[in-house]
């Protein structure tokens, strides 16, 4: 969750000012042996260090959102325990920092991005070994004989009653997180306006410290508030610092004509309530959804790469192939290292709708609870493995007599509002009987129902063309050539879309034609003019 571990760390760094005694005693270490000095007074006595602590006492500590009487001088003067690292004068701006503190928005800023980046609760000494040590920005950094994340330090170890001091010769680097750097970097903010609009807050009760529950109302004497993406929970959480991540990303230019591209394919009808909201929501997905990889799924990145949506279920989706080769969706990409992984940013998006979000669609004959409407048949489920039977099953469709007439509907979701060829897969008549006796072909008419942007429901006839599969092959009827559905009916559980079979065979045909029928499927096929030319 975003922030999660810095919204913790700064929330019981204030505590025990509020008279939080429970959470004080938590984070109060024993004494450091030998130190009679804050880690304030310490700071204060060093010459070196003025400019440190004028931010420091400037800089007051945001809780719930809300800027505090509290600065982080009073909380290095106090009992709980911190490890910090102190840039000497001269190596930062001062005065820009200190000109921001007088802001609500700038000194969150300054908390953020410099205060927290140079405060822990993890007591760490530079030693021989070399030892990860959290920031209160939920940063990770490395200190060793070498430095702190790469940055000399000129007297380390210094001890204080409350923790120890390392005075380095500069300030520790800020590294973004992917989801920062996508929010903060300009190139990059038309994905991170859109991003931001899912962030949300909740009360951790777990977290909270519970004064009773008043006429059956929880009571908090202190509120710990955890900020979070709702986006994230379903892309991937690229906000977190302990996971490593690989995201592709296209600049503004790039992100706003994919956008424009995309929200086509999901207009909702105007009986939709929120369908704006819903068309946003969706057009995000399927620009991101496959351009984030969690790296510890990854088995060879070079050879392929399968990103955060991918599934047992449907190995054929998510996965793509030579990645960094000419042509791969990370071709040319600019490399950007951040906190927890890379960043590979392109001029334009580097998928196809065909890629990821406009797929093939598939109902199957043998999945009868698609079935909305029947007439005058008997079906059966079957069940075969073989390359040319989809999901292994089809539908064996019997007339009730050996007149009738019979009619299936197939109900198609997750259609969104773009063109399609719509198809009945229909198995030869050997597929029950390799014997079968009976080779005549099977003639019918089809209706694809739909609704129009408005939501008024219409239907077309497959321009009353009578269909007449191949008794001897696997025949693939295409019902309607790139046919547009005006509306997305995509995640909705109220189904609009659906595909009728009719046997129409006349009485007198009957020696020519056969009324049964094994159904494999009906079969959308996305159509693009991208997709028409490869």
């Amino acid at each position: 969750m975003m922030n999660y571990k810095h919204i913790i760390c700064a929330f019981s760094a204030v505590c025990f000012l509020y008279g939080c005694a429970d959470w004080d005693e938590h984070y109060v270490d024993s004494e450091v042996e030998g130190a009679n000095a804050t880690l304030w007074q310490q700071l204060k006595a060093n010459p070196q260090l003025s400019d440190f602590c004028q931010v420091m006492e400037q800089t007051k500590v945001f809780r719930m959102h809300k800027k505090t009487a509290v600065s982080y001088a009073d909380l290095l003067d106090g009992k709980q325990s911190f490890t910090v690292v102190a840039p000497v004068n001269g190596t930062f701006n001062r005065d820009s920092l200190l000109s921001l503190v007088q802001t609500n928005q700038g000194d969150s800023v300054v908390e953020k991005f410099f205060v927290l980046n140079h405060l822990s609760r993890t007591l760490r000494s530079v030693t021989p070994e070399n030892n990860n040590m959290l920031l209160l920005n939920s940063k990770y950094v490395q200190i060793g004989p070498d430095g702190i994340e790469g940055v000399k330090v000129v007297n380390p170890n210094v001890p204080a009653k409350n923790g120890v001091l390392h005075i380095t010769e500069r300030p520790l680097p800020y590294r973004y997180c992917i989801y920062e750097a996508l929010c903060d970097k300009d190139q990059l903010s038309e994905i991170g306006r859109h991003l931001r609009l899912y962030e949300e807050d909740y009360l951790d009760p777990d977290l909270s410290v519970s004064s009773g529950i008043v006429e059956g109302v929880p009571v908090y004497v202190d509120s710990v508030v955890v900020e979070y993406n709702r986006m994230l929970q379903r892309i991937g959480y690229i906000d977190a610092e302990d996971s490593t991540y690989l995201m592709v990303v296209p600049t503004n230019q790039g992100w706003q004509k994919a956008w424009k591209e995309a929200t086509n394919y999901f207009k909702y009808d105007q009986t939709v309530l929120k369908r704006d909201s819903i068309q946003n929501y969706w057009t995000i997905r399927a620009l991101l959804d496959d351009a984030i990889f969690n790296m510890s799924d990854q088995k060879s990145a070079q050879d392929s790469l399968i990103s955060v949506q991918y599934t047992r279920t449907t190995p054929e989706r998510h996965v793509f192939y030579k990645p960094f080769a000419a042509g791969g969706i990370m071709s040319g990409a600019q490399l950007e290292d951040c906190s927890n992984g890379s960043l590979f940013i392109t001029q334009e998006w580097p998928f196809t709708p065909i890629q990821t979000y406009f797929k093939e669609i598939w109902s199957e004959g043998e999945a009868t609870y698609l079935i909305t409407t029947e007439k005058d048949c008997t079906y059966n489920i079957r069940h075969l493995t073989a390359d040319s039977i989809s999901k292994g099953g089809y539908l064996h469709v019997v007339p009730r007599t050996a007149t009738s007439n019979w009619e299936l509907t197939y109900r198609v979701n997750n259609t969104l509002s773009g063109d399609y060829d719509v198809c009945a897969i229909i198995l030869p008549k050997t597929v029950d009987n390799p014997n079968n006796p009976n080779m005549r072909p099977c003639k019918f008419r089809a209706t694809i129902n739909y609704v129009d942007s408005l939501g008024q429901a219409m239907s077309f006839n497959c321009d009353n063309v009578q269909f007449k599969s191949d008794p001897e092959r696997v025949d693939t009827v295409v019902l309607a050539e790139n046919f547009h559905f005006p509306a997305c009916n995509y995640d909705q559980n109220d189904i609009k879309v659906s595909v009728k079979i009719q046997c129409s065979i006349l009485a007198r045909e009957t020696s020519s034609y056969a009324r049964e029928m094994y159904l494999d499927c009906i079969y959308l096929r996305p159509r693009t003019s991208k997709s028409e030319q490869q």
